[in-house]
């Protein structure tokens, strides 16, 4: 019997599973823009440059890693500095099981303890499972960037979601 899925933050530990969750999607999705695995220098990166407002969290069930949640800063410029982007990335086998619920429901409660005014969100589309997660996460649309990005021999739209956490 398998435990339940426990979400807290990352250690360097899971570095390597962050890296496979996140370096399947580039070879063979669109959730993420990069064209070339990361690997776990970047995210050994990510994790060590965590300031006020960002966190690396996974989610882990019988001590396997399902998947990961990241905040970091929507801009570098000083008066984004209440905003996050956020995202959740999910092994294959974690898909439908509550697991990005689970992800998003602790992350906006620690960005909302931190104090941060609104998390944003980019959905490649189309994606209906990430549309599904951002609305019952409480996330609404405002808007479509059309085709810009150019993935996988094809031009892919995004869509930005948003929450107001204050």
């Amino acid at each position: 019997m398998s435990t339940p899925v426990l979400v807290r933050p990352a250690v360097a530990a899971d570095l390597p599973a962050i890296a496979a969750v996140y370096d399947h999607q580039v070879r063979t999705g669109v959730a993420t823009f990069d064209l070339e695995p990361q690997g776990t220098a970047y995210w050994e990166q990510r994790l060590a440059g965590l300031g006020p407002g960002d966190h690396l969290l996974v989610a882990e069930e019988d001590g396997e890693v399902l998947g990961y949640a990241a905040a970091s800063p929507y801009r570098p410029r000083p008066a984004y500095r209440h905003a996050r982007e956020v995202s959740v990335h999910l092994a294959d086998t974690a898909r439908g099981r509550g697991v990005g619920s689970a992800l998003y429901d602790d992350l906006l409660a620690r960005l909302r303890a931190d104090g941060v005014h609104t998390a944003l969100a980019v959905v490649a589309l189309p994606n209906p499972a990430s549309r599904a997660l951002h609305r019952r996460c409480g996330f609404e649309p405002v808007g479509v960037l059309r085709e810009v990005g150019f993935k996988h021999e094809r031009w892919i739209d995004t869509e930005l979601w948003q929450l107001m956490l204050r």
